[in-house]
């Protein structure tokens, strides 16, 4: 989506964020392993993150070559409808997504700024009977640091919370639909390309939550081109990347007046395709670690 100066290769490197959804279930890997006692059982819910990676890739496609990334986030959640039949409650999302870089793409960069992504997105969900869950998310990408132009995107997913049936294990299978809209040729796409995208990514997130100092999870997911994601010299690829992760997530002191807190740590690998490989300088593989703290209240 957005086009990356300092880094080596022949194309222009765009780039994208990862989504912060709270109905969705993407808010982060840290959520998504472990979700504390709610401390505030109200309408609203607040949560949060910061997180430090070695690398920032969003979609197969590298955002920095050097340095680190931080992701400081923010999300407030808005339930404004909950049921007892099939149709079980209604959610409103709204939230910002950030990455800082230290390295090429931030402060040793061009621009010489560390702000190198900003993101806003608002999330309707809606609740079904099984765990079934329908997400609807627009986000708008931005750069303060103008390393990409603005990009726009609509996403639907679907989703089914298993945790209900499996007790302690659960499978979290999901599927996203993502549409980028309002773009030109080169500009406000994920690729760069001539046409705006069209992205499909299926997964499942395996996790225990048995232990009581911990939990653990192993995201696996795909991501695919549905018409104009991965071009690459005028031709779209389907295959974008395979990953494979690992999260565990350790409660902080339990939940308390002041929230539930989290120390999080990940380990991701993922095998690239051919655009997204040709995108990060010819290497097909790539190793994100991360650690960070999050909140919830």
């Amino acid at each position: 989506m957005f086009s990356i100066r300092g880094v080596t290769r022949a194309t222009t490197v765009v780039a994208a964020a990862t989504l912060m959804l709270g109905l969705s279930g993407s808010s982060a890997w840290a959520q998504a392993a472990a979700e504390p006692p709610d401390p505030n059982p109200g309408a609203l819910t607040i949560t949060g993150n910061i997180d430090f990676l070695n690398q920032y890739m969003f979609r197969g496609l590298r955002q920095n070559s050097t340095g680190m990334a931080m992701w400081p986030s923010f999300d407030l959640g808005i339930q404004t409808y909950s049921g007892e039949g099939g149709f079980k409650s209604v959610g409103i999302n709204i939230g910002t997504w950030n990455s800082l870089h230290t390295g090429d793409t931030g402060q040793d960069g061009p621009s010489g700024k560390l702000w190198y992504e900003s993101d806003f997105y608002a999330t309707l969900g809606l609740g079904f009977g099984g765990g079934f869950s329908i997400g609807t998310t627009y986000t708008a990408y931005t750069s303060p640091n103008n390393s990409f132009s603005t990009v726009k995107e609509l996403m639907f997913k679907l989703g089914v919370d298993d945790s209900a049936q499996l007790g302690k294990f659960s499978m979290k299978p999901y599927a996203i639909f993502a549409f980028e809209f309002d773009t030109e040729p080169g500009t406000g796409q994920a690729d760069g390309g001539e046409e705006a995208g069209k992205y499909l990514e299926l997964g499942i997130a395996p996790g225990y939550t048995g232990y009581s100092r911990a939990a653990i999870a192993f995201p696996i997911k795909v991501g695919l081109s549905m018409g104009d994601y991965y071009e690459l010299a005028g031709e779209d690829h389907k295959f974008g990347y395979f990953s494979i992760g690992g999260i565990v997530t350790v409660p902080l002191g339990g939940t308390s007046k002041f929230g539930g807190w989290n120390l999080h740590f990940s380990g991701e690998y993922q095998k690239l395709g051919d655009t997204p490989k040709s995108f990060n300088g010819d290497e097909g593989n790539q190793f994100i670690g991360s650690v960070g703290l999050g909140f919830s209240y």
